[in-house]
């Protein structure tokens, strides 16, 4: 498989960020910011800069987009977490609850990409993140609650209401990956993307941005290759792929929906200029493993309500990297008429009868 360049991109919050749970709960919130609404986010960075005619050309609406982002997940210092490949999780541990973890540093994964053993004494599964963290660590991240009230300039009434975050550690924050199509698309666009991240960490990303929500102390950036930031190293010879993003199928994508260990959500929203509400998409998730003929791309689908002027993107371009897959064999319970009952000899108890 062909390199493929990206940027590492990792934000530094400010303060507490909001991603907003499906149902729009206040008191709730996500610590994944999905890839759709980072594809967004650049879209409103790209407008301000003055480059969206040529990102949507180069994107959305090209046959094959030149660049593509993943989620946004935690990271730790130089650990990053990720969702895991979800046919290898959890692994076997007598002394871990891996089940219970959402997050897993890519260090650990990549051990189960390779079929390397878990070394148990370097973790330990933190119950408030939901996080696998090194042993003596700290979490990442912890949800937080804000209370805040409406007040009615007529009435001077008010209405109290409490407004759920994420809080990072010292040194902690969120990352994601940025992958371009070829050497060429990383020269035209890495540029332009740099000073879209920068922009967005200057102005939030996610809600309660006019609080100050979702905002960065920096933004800084690394130049790597998918196989080596996600998996250690070069990729072996796999037909499943691990999915770092959410996944809309491309018309050329060969994926194999009867094998595979994926999960599906609706994804929602409103139009940001008049908010008219988006058509619903159903999407893969992260952490999904899909088994195809070859690398899933992926598309951008139209989700503009009936009669909007203009197309609203809501991406699902694929950010996958092989890891192994093994088949689960069914054994079907035997029928009755094929069980076999040996005959058992009957046994005689002498029982002794007290005089």
């Amino acid at each position: 498989m062909p390199s493929r360049p990206g940027i590492l991109v990792k934000f530094r919050p400010a303060g507490p960020w909001r991603f907003g749970p499906d149902d729009g709960a206040r008191d709730r919130a996500g610590v994944t910011g999905h890839s759709d609404l980072v594809y967004a986010a650049l879209c409103q960075a790209m407008s301000e800069l003055g480059h969206l005619p040529a990102w949507l050309a180069a994107t959305a609406a090209a046959e094959t987009t030149a660049v593509r982002c993943s989620s946004l997940f935690p990271f730790q210092g130089r650990v990053l977490f990720a969702p895991p490949p979800a046919n290898l999780w959890p692994p076997p541990s007598q002394r871990l609850r891996f089940k219970g973890a959402r997050f897993a540093p890519l260090a650990l994964l990549q051990d189960l990409a390779a079929e390397r053993p878990v070394r148990e004494e370097r973790w330990e599964v933190d119950p408030e993140s939901a996080c696998v963290i090194p042993s003596g660590g700290d979490a990442p991240y912890r949800m937080v609650t804000r209370t805040a009230a409406g007040v009615d300039r007529l009435t001077g009434a008010s209405q109290v209401h409490r407004t759920a975050g994420v809080e990072f550690g010292a040194g902690s924050g969120l990352w994601c990956w940025v992958e371009f199509a070829s050497d060429e698309a990383r020269e035209c666009w890495s540029p332009v993307l740099k000073a879209a991240f920068r922009w967005l960490g200057d102005a939030g990303i996610g809600g309660e941005r006019t609080r100050g929500w979702g905002r960065s102390e920096s933004v800084e950036f690394s130049e790597s290759d998918t196989e080596t930031l996600l998996l250690g190293g070069p990729a072996g010879d796999s037909n499943a792929y691990w999915l770092l993003s959410l996944y809309s199928p491309a018309a050329s994508d060969t994926v194999d929906w009867s094998r595979g260990e994926y999960a599906l959500m609706t994804r929602q929203g409103r139009v940001a200029s008049g908010g008219a509400l988006k058509r619903s998409a159903r999407v893969v998730t992260e952490g999904s493993v899909v088994v195809a003929g070859s690398l899933p791309g992926g598309a951008a689908v139209d989700v503009a309500p009936a009669g909007h002027p203009h197309p609203v993107y809501r991406a699902g371009f694929a950010i996958a990297v092989p890891v192994p897959w093994k088949e689960v064999v069914d054994r079907p319970l035997a029928t009755l008429t094929d069980v076999v009952v040996e005959p058992v000899e009957p046994t005689s108890v002498e029982t002794e009868v007290p005089a």
